[in-house]
């Protein structure tokens, strides 16, 4: 017996579920897991199964001879390791992160290569054996380096993960690159969008930072939004303190949102979510 996943995203209509599970049913599989939400004329489904091996195809065929043009549906192998690229800058600390969490085998991927606009990150390139490509932003701006990005990319890659990537990338390369991209915010969203939340959270006398896991797209830091988390804080907490509890709480949000997009259990709806547990 294999395991497998199917996310399932359409209109709703009644009997949705009848029919899917009747065609998993036909197949002899053994449902473990389903969850599913319906809202406003919509229907999102996760399904868990196991079947056996001779049927994974069967399954697969009679799910997308049944799906229309109205239909978002994925189906997985549970063991299933999408690729994935790695893009960061100066700071590390979401890289070591997801580089750790990766290799102990608690996000289920395969980091395919570290895209660093700054010359550092060796260290942990070299620990977790995975490739390091220095693309500085050079005299030819964000262009040549888009441009660099999906060359050595090449169509490789199944999700693109900005750990910290302190750069705008452009509706061009969103497009170009055709997968999905996470990107972390170093707030909680909307709150604090600029570029020193950290100092603006401590002008304003906030009681709690945190930050924002969502899917890049063309609108800056206004994509489907994947987790969030908060930390308290205290008055007499400065800056830097504040940014140290921020490192930390981006950390466990951005891994929370790239486990959950590699565990296919994230439907899009225009520009939001719904995640299932």
């Amino acid at each position: 017996m294999v395991k497998q996943r199917l996310l399932l995203a359409c209109p709703d209509q009644p009997g949705l579920v009848a029919l899917v599970t009747n065609l998993l049913a036909q197949a002899g599989a053994d449902i473990h897991e389903l969850d599913e939400h319906a809202e406003a004329g919509k229907f999102a489904m996760r399904i868990v199964y196991s079947c056996a091996a001779s049927e994974q195809d069967k399954i697969s065929l009679l799910m997308h001879q049944t799906s229309n043009a109205d239909w978002q549906l994925r189906i997985h192998a549970a063991d299933h390791k999408p690729r994935v690229a790695i893009l960061c800058s100066q700071e590390d600390h979401c890289l070591a992160d997801l580089l750790w969490r990766f290799k102990a085998g608690e996000l289920s991927g395969k980091p395919v290569g570290i895209w660093s606009t700054q010359p550092l990150h060796h260290h942990l390139a070299d620990a977790y054996a995975v490739p390091l490509h220095h693309t500085p932003v050079g005299d030819g701006g964000m262009p040549v380096h888009e441009r660099t990005l999906l060359n050595q990319l090449d169509g490789q890659v199944d999700l693109i993960i900005l750990a910290r990537y302190m750069r705008i990338l452009s509706e061009n390369f969103l497009q170009e690159a055709d997968v999905p991209v996470i990107n972390i915010h170093h707030s909680f969203l909307p709150a604090f969008i600029g570029a020193n939340p950290y100092q603006e959270a401590h002008e304003r006398g906030v009681k709690l930072i945190g930050a924002t896991a969502h899917y890049a797209i063309p609108e800056l830091d206004a994509g489907p939004i994947i987790e969030q988390d908060v930390v308290r804080v205290a008055h007499r907490q400065t800056p830097e303190q504040l940014r140290e509890l921020g490192r930390d709480v981006e950390r466990v949000v951005l891994a929370r949102a790239v486990r959950a997009h590699l565990e296919d259990r994230v439907v899009v709806w225009d520009n939001r979510t719904v995640v299932f547990g």
